[in-house]
Formats: structure tokens, C-alpha cells, sequence
């Protein structure tokens, strides 16, 4: 069957099961929107940016574990996406961005809306494709699949030449699994690297499992809940990890890191072993590299390889998926390690860990006449009992979430980790709304980070999405204002934001509902009545302008050395 390549693109598309992708037109890709409307069965959603397709195809991945899909154009419409992309990149979501080009024959000669979109985004992509012949588009769909979903995650970008789209060839498909001599990941671990994993854990008496994103991406969190309940082994996650182990569990110690909760903290300073289970030890959750866990023998579950050893010292690496090292280790524990007391074994250690907890809670000052926003959180919980879909922006807003909202379930959080990027909140929580039309999903922002791309406002309306936005409104960039307070002597250069637009006002201009909570006891009732609407809407929160976000481990610090409320 002879297909154009816009044809043979799109029934490449349906063949990946593909059934919603985010995208803007342009010239360079006319001829693929002049055959979508023959397709259906692939629901495109009109953004108004191209970075909002990006983030969105990313909050549908993250959401759904699928891979996400953008369509852009050439030139500005490739380079808006860059953010996007780069955001995927650094925390390992799957993604398949396909880009218009100009002609093959205009490539190189500065022709209108041309840049070179493989070298730009070659440095944040796991691969990209320059396509010339129309007859290997549809191997090269199948290769981008492949390659995004498969070992570590990340994103794939297909340029897409004006001239190959509109070029016939045969097209053809197979459903054999792609195998390609260059790229061959390794799933299954080594069964002596499990057993060398679970004989430091029997000699261990102060033991942590450190859980990363990589628990969540390969769709691991029972098996580690599993796993830590059977060796009886207190859990800390990543920001990127929440959702994957229980906050409900006694053995759940919060997040760790740089605003990561005083007992997760010591547990890593005090451990004798941890367990990192798809982290990759950033400075965000290190701290001070030098002084970092000193007591600890380290064992590393990764499946890329050149995460492991990159920052820290690893006693036993382990080169495999996460379910499938945790699965070995769990019958590991259930037969060769049957007779071991692991309660009983770490039994002081669990009791340590429990007076930290006590002594020193996660809090805040209560004092002002502003909403807290922790208390914000505490309260959107409370309402939701965990059963929403959380994306958030970057910053205090962020942190805040991650502090007091209490993840159970994974996938729960759309948040960029590794890039920090604003604006990602809002049009990761579009796809996240598209791929659970019937799950709640609430955009937690700053009075900063949504104006970065609050235009996605008209794609919500537009498809009528029952999307919550709850803005933390305090008048500045509240985590650079927060480090100029605690190292610059309090010299707020250029992080107020009190040229701010009214957002309830804004909501009604985009046809949404607006709310506004100034005084505490507002806020229950408020929430609960934006959060049972059917319409999208957004909640603008006064709180206290100088809030912060502690603990804080300041930078060069040790994760010992935090500041506490």
C-alpha cells in the first residue's frame, strides 16, 4: 500500500496505540495536519505554545507511563520545545517529539523558519532522526518508540523534512519487537550482585532503602513496598520517587534531601547501608559529596549503567530493571533468608528513627495573619484523601507539596526534577487530564511560575478540562527571595512580583471559575467548593509573603547540618 509520508506517519502512529498528542501547526507541517483529520482515532489537542505541547506530552507520560507525543513545526516552532525536552530528558520521561523541516534541498541554506533542530536538541534527547527517505519513516517511528520507552526512558525527536512528507513510498509494518545491534538494554541482574546485595543487608543493623524515579518509570512500587516490609527496612524517597512507597507506612521517613524531612535526612547520615533503588545521587540529595552517608556501605540499582559510581562510592552495583532486582531480592529474602529476624535486627534502629520523627516533625510557624501554605496542603489532602493527580511548578510551591501533601500511590506527582523547570504545572496537568478525564488533576503554582505559561489556560477552557489550579500567591519569587533572606541579607534584587495580574479576574477572562482565599478560615470551605466543580477553575491564596521552606540543607552543606523551623 503506497502512503505519503504524512500518511505513513500517522498510521505509524495509530500502530504504537497513540490516541492523543499535543501539538501546534506551522508551514513545515501543513501536510501532516491536512491528513490528521482522516485520522480520528489520534485526538490532537491544539496548545498555545510549543513548550506546552512538550510539558503536556510529558505529564501524559509520567501519568500513564506511555509515551507521550508532541507535533511542532520547524524553526522557532522546534526551539520552543527545547525546555521540554530538556525537562524529559532529566528525569528519564519517554517521549516522542516530531518536528517539521524545510525541504532536503533547502536544508543548509538558511531557508525561511530552518534551523538545525538535530544539533540543537541532540545534547537533550536519548537519540534523534533526520529522516531523508520516506521509505524508512515507518522503521524510524518504530525505532523512536522503542528507544523512548525501553532501558532508561527519555525522549526521542523525529525531524521530519517538508519533502518526505508529501513523498510516497510502500508502507510497511511489522510487529516483531525492534532490535536494533547498537542499543540493547540489560533488564535482568545479576543473581550474584542480588546476593551480594542481600548479605550486606543481613550484616546491616542501621539500614535505608533511598527510592529515586526509577521505581515509579519501571512500574516497581509494590515490589518495593513489598520488599521493605518483608526485611523490615525503613524507606526514604526522592522528590522524583514520592508516590512510589506508602506515606502511611511506618516505615516511611519522608523525602530527602535538600528540603527533605530532618528524620530521612539523619537516616542516610547514620545508616550503615543504603539501599538506592533507581536514584542517581544528585547534589540535591546528597549534600556535601565528601560527607555524605560516612558510615554506609552503598548498593546501587540502576538500569543505566553510567549513573552508577558517577557521584557517589558503590559497594554493589547493580546493572538491572528496578521490579526485577527488587522481585529477585524479595525471593531472596523469602527463601535463602527465611530464618532471619529482620524485625527484630533492626528493631533499635526503627526506634532511633521514630524519636527523630518526634522531636523534630515536619512544622511550620504558625504565627501572621496570612494563610499558611502548608497548611494549604494539609487541607487539599485532607479533601482529596490522596486521590488526586498532583503536577506543580518549581520553587516553594514545589517543596511544600512535597512536604505536606502525602503521596500513597505512584504517578501521582507530575513535577520536573532534574531541570527545575517553571512552567511546568500547568500544561503537564492538560495531559495528565486528557489521559484520566475522570480523575481530579490540581495544578499547585506560584504567583511566578504560572505566569510562565498560563496560556494554556485557553486549551483547558477549550476542552472544557475540570482542571485546579491553587496558586500560593506571595508576591515574589518565593525560593530566590528565601536564599537573597538567608545569604544575601535579605536583598530581594528583582524577585518581586507585585506587578502581578489579578487571577481572578484572569480566570474569568479565560472563561474559568476564580477564587480567592485571604483569611484562614476561608480556606476549607473555598477549596472544597473549587475542587467539587465540574468547571476548571483557578484559587489564588494570599499567603505570608516571607514563608520558607525548612528544613533546608543550605548549599555546601552536609545533611546533617539543616536549617529547622
Amino acid at each position: 500500500m503506497e502512503l505519503t509520508g504524512a500518511q505513513i506517519l500517522l498510521e505509524s502512529l495509530k500502530k504504537e496505540g497513540v490516541d492523543v498528542m499535543f501539538g501546534y501547526p506551522g508551514g513545515a507541517i501543513i501536510d501532516i495536519y491536512d491528513t490528521l483529520s482522516r485520522y480520528p482515532e489520534i485526538k490532537h489537542v491544539l496548545v498555545r505554545h510549543e513548550q506546552g505541547a512538550v510539558h503536556a506530552a510529558d505529564g501524559y507520560a509520567r501519568a500513564t507511563g506511555k509515551v507521550g507525543v508532541a507535533l511542532v513545526t520547524s524553526g522557532p516552532g522546534a526551539t520552543n520545545t527545547v525546555t521540554g525536552i530538556a525537562t524529559a530528558y532529566c528525569d528519564s520521561i519517554p517521549l516522542v517529539v516530531i518536528s517539521g523541516q524545510v525541504g532536503t534541498g533547502l536544508i543548509g541554506n538558511d531557508a525561511f523558519q530552518e534551523v538545525d533542530t538535530v544539533g540543537i536538541t541532540r545534547p537533550c534527547t536519548k537519540y534523534n532522526y533526520l529522516v531523508k527517505d520516506v521509505s524508512k519513516l515507518s522503521q524510524i517511528i518504530r525505532e523512536a518508540f522503542y528507544i523512548a520507552r525501553t532501558g532508561r526512558p527519555g525522549p526521542v525527536l523525529i525531524d521530519l523534512p517538508k519533502d518526505v512528507q508529501v513523498s510516497k513510498a510502500e508502507f510497511k509494518w511489522s510487529n516483531e519487537e525492534v532490535s536494533m545491534r547498537s542499543y540493547n538494554p540489560n533488564y535482568r541482574p545479576n543473581h550474584n550482585q542480588l546476593r551480594k546485595a542481600m548479605e550486606a543487608l543481613k550484616e546491616s543493623s542501621s539500614p535505608v532503602i533511598l527510592a529515586g524515579g526509577g521505581v515509579i518509570l519501571s512500574n516497581a512500587s509494590q515490589e518495593l513496598t513489598d520488599f521493605a516490609n518483608e526485611v523490615h527496612c525503613p524507606v526514604t524517597c526522592t522528590l522524583m520517587g514520592l508516590g512510589s512507597f506508602p506515606s502511611s507506612s511506618d516505615l516511611w521517613l519522608g523525602m530527602v534531601g535538600m528540603h527533605g524531612t530532618y528524620t530521612a535526612n539523619m537516616s542516610l547520615n547514620n545508616a550503615d547501608l543504603i539501599v538506592c533503588v533507581g536514584g542517581r545521587f544528585d547534589d540535591r540529595v546528597t549534600g556535601k559529596l565528601s560527607t555524605f552517608a560516612p558510615k554506609a556501605k552503598i548498593v546501587h540499582i540502576d538500569i543505566d549503567p553510567t549513573t552508577i559510581r558517577k557521584n557517589v562510592k558503590v559497594d554493589v552495583p547493580v546493572v538491572a530493571d528496578c521490579r526485577l532486582a527488587l522481585e529477585g531480592m524479595l525471593e531472596l529474602a523469602k527463601t535463602k533468608y527465611a530464618e532471619t529476624d529482620w524485625a527484630g535486627k533492626h528493631k533499635g534502629w526503627c526506634e532511633t528513627l521514630k524519636n527523630w520523627r518526634i522531636e523534630q516533625p515536619l512544622t511550620w510557624n504558625d504565627e501572621g495573619r496570612y494563610v499558611k501554605p502548608q497548611q494549604v496542603m494539609r487541607t487539599m489532602r485532607e479533601i482529596t484523601g490522596g486521590n488526586a493527580i498532583i503536577s506543580t511548578e518549581v520553587g516553594q510551591n514545589q517543596m511544600w507539596v512535597a512536604q505536606f501533601y502525602d503521596f500513597d500511590s505512584p504517578r501521582s506527582l507530575l513535577t520536573s526534577g532534574g531541570l527545575g523547570t517553571m512552567g511546568y504545572g500547568l500544561p503537564a496537568a492538560v495531559g495528565a487530564q486528557f489521559a484520566f478525564p475522570d480523575k481530579l488533576v490540581i495544578d499547585v503554582a506560584g504567583d511566578g511560575s504560572i505566569q510562565m505559561n498560563i496560556q494554556e489556560m485557553a486549551t483547558i477552557v477549550e476542552h472544557r478540562l475540570p482542571i485546579k489550579i491553587i496558586i500560593l500567591n506571595n508576591g515574589y519569587l518565593g525560593m530566590v527571595r528565601q536564599w537573597q533572606e538567608l545569604f544575601y541579607k535579605h536583598n530581594y534584587s528583582f524577585t518581586s512580583m507585585h506587578g502581578q495580574p489579578d487571577f481572578v479576574k484572569l480566570a474569568d477572562a479565560y472563561g474559568a471559575e476564580g477564587y480567592r482565599i485571604t483569611a484562614r478560615e476561608d480556606l476549607e470551605p473555598t477549596l472544597r467548593k473549587a475542587l467539587a466543580s465540574p468547571n476548571p477553575a483557578i484559587v489564588d491564596v494570599v499567603i505570608e509573603p516571607e514563608e520558607d521552606v525548612y528544613p533546608m540543607v543550605p548549599a555546601g552543606a552536609s545533611l546533617d547540618e539543616m536549617l529547622l523551623v
